[in-house]
Order: C-alpha cells, then structure tokens, then sequence
C-alpha cells in the first residue's frame, strides 16, 4: 500500500515531523523529507518502511542546548550520523533485556535517550553513578542532556526543550500526554502524565510514579554506607509500589493508540528512563563509539561515603 507524506507541526521552534497516512494506489515505496531547525541545526528524518519506523538524524537537538565544553563536561557537541530502527509491531518479549550501556530510544527530534553512565566507583561496575542523582555533577544542561567524548549530544531524564516555542506557550498549553519518541524495542515512550484509569482516555491525567525505591539495608560492599540515590543499586523495584512496572511503563490507551498499547514514561524519579525494554530491541541501538559521558570512573576513598568522578580531559 502506498503511502503519502504529511508534514504535521510539532509544537517545536522551526521543526515539523515526518508522519505517513495510508493513501489508495499500491506500492511498497514510502517517501522521506527532513526539515531543519532554526536552533541548533537539527535534522531529522522519519519513515516507514518495510513494517520499520526508521529515524535519521544528526543527532543535533531542535532546541538550543546548554555551553558545552563546560566545567564538569570537557566534550565538543558535535554532528553524528544516525540510523535508528524499530518495528512498527512492537510485542511483549517472553523475558526483559537490559538497555546496559546502548542508547534506551531517540527522541522526535533525532536525539537519542541514555538511561545510564560509563562511571562507577573505583571502576567497579557494581557501583554505576547516576547522572542525575543531583549529588554529582556531570556538566548537564537545563535539558537534561550532556555530550559524550565522541560529541554525541544525548538526554538523561526528560527533555524539556522538545516541542516548547515559547515558555508562555507552555504555561498556558492544556495539560496533555506527550509522546516524546520511540524506545528501541517499538514502543512508544510518553512524558510523566498519564490517564488515572489506563483503559479510559476521558479519565483525568496525572503524574505518573515509580515502583522504585531506595533500598533501606547498607550496602553490601564497595563504597559502603547507606543507599542515597547516588548508584544505580542503590534502588530496588518494589511490585506495586507506584503506577509503573520494572521497566517504568505500562498497558493503556493513549492519544496515538487509542485502543491501548505498552508505552514508557520518563519521569523526575528513578529510573527516569527505563534501564530494560520490555520488547525486543533493535541491534541499531547499540553504540558505535563504545559508552561514556566525559568522565572517568570514581575513584572513591573508603567507606560510608563515595565521591564524584574527576573530569575526563580529551
């Protein structure tokens, strides 16, 4: 079946979207177009084809990112040369898969979503540092984002400068569940907002929770003391204990598939970004150019208390 483009505006300074409806004639070709934005030089380009959603970009966001180099982040932003894919038949895998270190999903705008770092305490994988722990500072921007050695400008929590014109826009813009990208296994990835009842899209939106907590016993070796939120296993996932699973999503409608589907939330606690996918993801994710943030692993001193990761100079 042939498909024919549409060029709908995505809220975003200078940015449209590329989206196909079906059309009559047959045909197995999908047209492409990309725009480029008025910040930042973003490019983009989305289709389908093949039962693929297939995202390229330069990596580069639609919004203006924050100064980098900076004093906690020594890396150059610069271009990259993006081919994500994912199926357009996302299912349910029978086991979940760690993300590790590959990139969790892309945003609309061609920039991809990393979950977690390259830094652990006195190299011990263990003790992964969170980025976004607000107890080490990994020369983040007001976007969430930072930009790794290979200058790859990418987002740890959720992207603020996506789809915003005007902050007087967002003030008074109604609030809505915001599809904000595309996990790598499919499905789709929402901002914190939510339906109160899953099955019903006339019920009131509210934010979304996570079933994470912090653990409540010491930690069993390496840097020692108790869990804060500074390591990734610092938490566990406590069944029930919010509106989200273990891989910090859920079954529901949404406005895009209205008669429901599993979609992910990226929140303000962890995990923000889910660490597994819960379908099967594409081996497109995975990083060219090996994992890292700019920093290099901790070097923690002792017990009961560990310390940041000095600045990777390169």
């Amino acid at each position: 079946m042939q498909r024919r483009l549409l060029l709908l505006p995505l809220t975003v300074t200078g940015f449209l979207l590329c989206l196909q409806a079906p059309a009559a004639e047959s045909s197995k070709k999908r047209a492409e177009s990309a725009t480029v934005s008025s910040l930042g030089g973003g490019r983009v380009i989305i289709a389908e084809t093949n039962g693929l959603r297939v995202i390229r970009s330069n990596g580069l966001p639609d919004h203006a990112p924050g100064q980098f180099p900076n004093a906690h982040n020594p890396n150059a932003l610069s271009e990259q040369d993006y081919t994500f894919q994912m199926t357009l038949q996302p299912r349910v895998a029978d086991h979940l898969t760690p993300a590790d270190h590959a990139w969790f999903g892309v945003a609309l705008n061609g920039v991809p979503f990393e979950p977690g770092t390259a830094e652990f305490w006195r190299g011990d994988r263990a003790w992964n540092y969170e980025a976004m722990s607000g107890q080490i500072d990994l020369g983040i921007d007001a976007h969430n984002a930072h930009v790794q050695p290979n200058g790859a400008y990418h987002y740890h929590g959720l992207p603020l400068g996506l789809g915003s014109t005007s902050s007087s826009k967002a003030e008074t813009e109604p609030a809505r569940m915001r599809l904000i990208g595309w996990a790598a296994d499919g499905f789709p990835i929402y901002d914190g907002l939510d339906h109160a009842d899953p099955n019903d899209a006339a019920s009131p939106l509210r934010q979304m929770s996570s079933s994470y907590r912090l653990k409540t016993t010491a930690r069993e070796g390496g840097p020692g003391g108790q869990p804060d939120g500074l390591f990734t296993a610092d938490y566990e996932y406590r069944d029930g204990a919010g509106d989200l699973d273990e891989c910090h999503g859920r079954f529901g409608v949404t406005p895009e598939y209205p008669e429901g589907i599993y979609h992910y939330h990226i929140t303000s606690d962890f995990p923000l970004i889910s660490r597994q996918w819960r379908g099967t993801p594409d081996s497109s994710f995975l990083k060219q150019h090996g994992p890292g943030t700019g920093r290099r692993p901790g070097k923690g001193k002792g017990k009961g208390k560990a310390k940041a990761p000095p600045p990777r100079r390169q």
